[in-house]
């Protein structure tokens, strides 16, 4: 016993669904730290700016070291951090929603919106797909007791904020003017390869993937709904009334900026 005591902490081997969950995890870590690595080292982005972003960003690179180290416990079978964990994520979403809105709102009051993206679909769209996230992640976290519906749901949550690194990383000045949609569809690629993961391990597709793919394309679905409609119309009006965002027009694509783009401004 004193022998087996002294041996070093072995973690064991990741199997089946974990390690389908913590390389998705790792991949999509992987991806938005290259997206916004990529935007730095480009010199589009500057850590000169407000306290706003700067928060903005901690809160949503938090999350995504959260979902990494949760998806590493599993995996290693220390659950009671998992758990504990768990509790910290649960709290850490409410400002995720609240800097989600309060940046997007800026950027567009203030006419900061990227040149490929129409204003009003980008004051809709993030905003939405917070939402989205968040709805998605509450469902997982109520469903915690029935893993294979919690984990698939945490994953498809997580492949939503995928958005802003492929958007980083996609040449979106050429996918205009479907930039979103693109960089949307980048996003889907990862349930969808999940639920392919489970065809074809056990012949069948977990009704979880089926829920969080649903809530995904219902998030689109809405979001160009929206854009599209007198309503969304009336919604930039009320966000932008009184700002220089007033001035831009809701749907048309502003020109390319003269020198280099810049971001993190708002």
């Amino acid at each position: 016993m004193a022998t087996l005591a002294q041996q070093p902490f072995t973690p064991a081997p990741a199997v089946g669904d974990e390690r389908l969950f913590l390389r998705g995890a790792i991949v999509m870590a992987i991806i938005i730290v290259c997206g916004f690595s990529f935007q730095y080292l480009m010199g589009r982005s500057t850590f000169a700016a407000p306290l706003r972003v700067h928060l903005h960003a901690w809160l949503f690179m938090g999350w995504v070291g959260i979902y990494l180290l949760q998806n590493i416990f599993v995996a290693t079978g220390r659950m009671h951090l998992h758990r504990r964990l768990g509790w910290i994520a649960a709290v850490w979403i409410a400002p995720m929603i609240v800097m989600g809105f309060v940046v997007t709102v800026t950027m567009v009051r203030m006419g900061h919106v990227p040149f490929f993206f129409r204003p009003l679909q980008f004051l809709v769209f993030d905003p939405l797909t917070v939402l989205a996230f968040a709805g998605l992640t509450a469902a997982a976290i109520k469903l915690r007791r029935r893993t294979e519906w919690h984990r698939r749901l945490h994953f498809c949550a997580m492949a939503l904020l995928l958005g802003p690194a492929f958007g980083r990383l996609l040449p979106m000045p050429l996918l205009q003017p479907w930039a979103w949609e693109a960089s949307f569809a980048a996003c889907m690629l990862f349930p969808v390869a999940g639920a392919w993961a489970d065809a074809r391990r056990s012949g069948q597709v977990h009704p979880a993937w089926n829920w969080g793919i649903a809530t995904m394309l219902g998030a689109f679905v809405v979001i160009e709904a929206i854009t599209y409609s007198v309503a969304g119309q009336a919604i930039y009006g009320a966000v932008t009334e009184g700002s220089r965002g007033a001035a831009v027009a809701p749907l048309e694509f502003a020109p390319p900026p003269a020198g280099p783009l810049m971001t993190g401004r708002s």
